[in-house]
């Protein structure tokens, strides 16, 4: 199996299976950890997959820059759990860990892909009920337009080798049971309402076709008042972040972990982090 064959977990990461209201989840913990620093990492897989060691090693990878211990909610997937399973568990997830003494300003929201998707609409979601926001919430190339209306879906998929538009119209049959939930905030973020969120800060690969819709939420989310930062890659892949052996993204964690701990007032691992070659859009509301 892929996943076990290229994702290794180094012998000091610990993993402790949880239940956290009925969702089967992980702590991921590292000699790094301190007491109180909290991440809910919510992975991506296209709401119908989940690969445990490549999310635990990325968990573990955030966690040792940040001195931090992840929770990753094994939250249910299609097509055998359409939605709405997979935001409830997480939502479950999030709610579990405010009951538990984890304090909403310790506590980072991660997601990436389909994760970044439930992030947004967990936080959508908490703050509907008046829940505690967390500290900051980091988006990696999230998938939030269920309408697959952003440009870079067509201008990019001879460019993306992981993506087609035949594979998200699949994936999207097997997600979402109705046409008409397609705009649902719950289902595409994008639509909702971006006051009041915690500051985001979003990364994508120029030549990926989610990339659009990092912007597109980042622009939204500006135009609600949020404090936002977006990087686009130039040249690289899908979720980049999760290849350690790649000198970009050893860089792009450099930029998480410094916009974390500025936003978090973290201790950071390298005050002397060097800049990545990425672009770094001035974030402005679209005309």
């Amino acid at each position: 199996m892929l996943d076990t064959r290229h994702f290794k977990l180094g012998p000091s990461v610990r993993r402790e299976p949880v239940s956290c209201n009925g969702v089967p989840a992980e702590w991921i913990s590292v000699p790094q950890t301190q007491p109180g620093r909290i991440i809910l990492y919510l992975h991506g897989g296209s709401f119908a997959f989940r690969f445990p060691n490549a999310h635990a090693s990325f968990a573990a990878r955030l966690c040792q820059r940040l001195g931090a211990k992840a929770l990753i909610p094994d939250y249910r997937l299609a097509p055998e759990h359409p939605f709405p399973a997979a935001p409830d568990d997480c939502q479950a997830s999030y709610r579990w860990l405010l009951g538990n003494g984890c304090k909403p300003e310790q506590l980072l929201v991660v997601g990436d892909s389909a994760g970044g998707n439930l992030a947004l609409v967990t936080l959508h979601r908490s703050l509907q009920a008046r829940e505690p926001m967390p500290a900051c919430a980091v988006l990696l190339s999230p998938a939030v337009d269920c309408t697959l209306d952003s440009p870079s879906m067509a201008a990019n998929e001879a460019r993306d080798p992981m993506f087609s538009l035949r594979n998200f119209l699949v994936l999207r049959r097997l997600y979402v049971p109705s046409p008409l939930l397609y705009t649902h905030p719950d289902v595409s973020p994008l639509f909702g309402d971006f006051a009041g969120f915690p500051p985001l800060f979003l990364q994508a690969g120029q030549s990926e076709m989610l990339c659009d819709e990092a912007i597109r939420i980042a622009h939204k989310a500006h135009a609600s008042g949020v404090d936002v930062e977006l990087e686009l890659w130039p040249e690289t892949p899908h979720l980049f972040q999760m290849a350690p052996f790649l000198p970009e993204a050893v860089r792009a964690l450099d930029e998480i972990e410094k916009f974390v701990c500025t936003r978090m007032v973290w201790h950071r691992h390298d005050e002397q982090a060097a800049r990545p070659k990425a672009l770094h859009l001035p974030i402005a509301s679209p005309k």
